[in-house]
């Protein structure tokens, strides 16, 4: 094997095997993570800069950008460190260290494993443990909702989470190893917990849901377009699913959200979105597909096999973007 090619598996090794630990291994709730690190870090930080900032609007747009940047670039410098270190040491305990870390940032099995939760407790027939195990994973109101509100706000989060915590990962991971990653992941949690629209947030979150908007801006829509093909590999209705995508991908208040759940609803051939309650508020919103046939519990397994192949395909092009890179320069 030459020096180019040696040079394109190395590359590409920490990638590759960080996602199939993830695949394997999954998140157990035992093991220290650095997402949630990132998410105590959130936590700890947000009163510290509320309290040095004035209380008004734009008080809060400045302790809330400051926050986030602080996060952001914490979550990239500790990472570089770290990586650093670990290769001038030795090659192998550096890529040994990276892999655990792309690990770290991929999530195709912990979403797998929380949404079947749903699944099985509605195989059980006990609706109030599905409402408690899909109010894990979303971030709408859960108490009231049926059957079928549990399994679209199951099979939804799938959906948008194939690029959130899959296809847009794996990107940030080829572009720029698990710095950026972690960087990504960052503006991700700190949308999770602050970018929301209410009293609390709407001016303190507001910096990391847009910046959050924008790295998903493309990320989102090479994640529908995989899926699509992916549709076809999975045994689903891939040109409904195009068609959808086509027409209803700007159906949703963010720029990115539906894009993935159009192409989910279009391959299921069932109906998402809609009207959903947030802190006791109703938001109405437009559906997503056409209501071609009920909401069924099997939905959210084919919404994770979705999911899987769209993760493979991901990650196939992810390689092979970078191996190219590697050969060109």
């Amino acid at each position: 094997m030459n020096n180019v090619a040696l040079g394109a598996m190395i590359t590409v090794l920490p990638l590759f095997l960080g996602f199939l630990l993830d695949l394997l291994i999954g998140d157990p709730y035992n093991w220290p993570h650095p997402i949630r690190l990132i998410g105590k870090a959130i936590e700890k930080l947000e009163p510290v800069f509320r309290h040095l900032f004035p209380k008004s609007k734009s008080g809060e747009l400045g302790a809330g950008m400051m926050m986030a940047v602080c996060i952001i670039a914490l979550s990239f410098a500790v990472p570089v460190v770290v990586l650093w270190v670990a290769y001038k040491l030795h090659l192998i305990l550096g890529l040994t260290v990276e892999t655990v870390m792309c690990y770290q940032i991929l999530a195709v099995k912990a979403l797998k494993t929380e949404s079947m939760k749903v699944y099985t407790e509605l195989e059980k027939g006990d609706l109030e443990g599905a409402r408690q195990k899909v109010a894990m994973i979303v971030g709408r109101d859960t108490a009231s909702l049926d059957q079928e509100g549990i399994i679209k706000a199951a099979v939804e989060t799938v959906a948008e989470n194939t690029s959130d915590g899959t296809v847009a990962p794996l990107l940030f991971l080829a572009i720029g190893g698990a710095p950026l990653g972690f960087l990504y992941k960052a503006v991700n949690t700190l949308d999770s917990m602050i970018g929301y629209k209410n009293n609390r947030y709407l001016y303190f979150g507001r910096f990391a849901a847009k910046l959050d908007d924008v790295l998903n801006y493309i990320p989102a829509r090479l994640s529908g377009l995989l899926m699509i093909v992916a549709s076809a590999f999975c045994g689903l209705d891939f040109k409904n699913a195009a068609k959808i995508y086509k027409r209803d991908r700007q159906n949703h208040a963010s720029p990115n959200s539906a894009h993935t759940e159009a192409v989910c609803a279009g391959a299921l051939n069932v109906q998402l979105a809609g009207n959903a309650y947030y802190f006791g508020k109703l938001y109405e919103k437009k559906t997503i597909g056409d209501d071609n046939r009920p909401i069924d519990k099997r939905d959210i397994v084919l919404a994770n096999r979705l999911l899987y192949g769209t993760a493979w395909i991901a990650l196939i092009i992810c390689m092979i973007g970078m191996v190219t890179v590697r050969w060109l320069i």
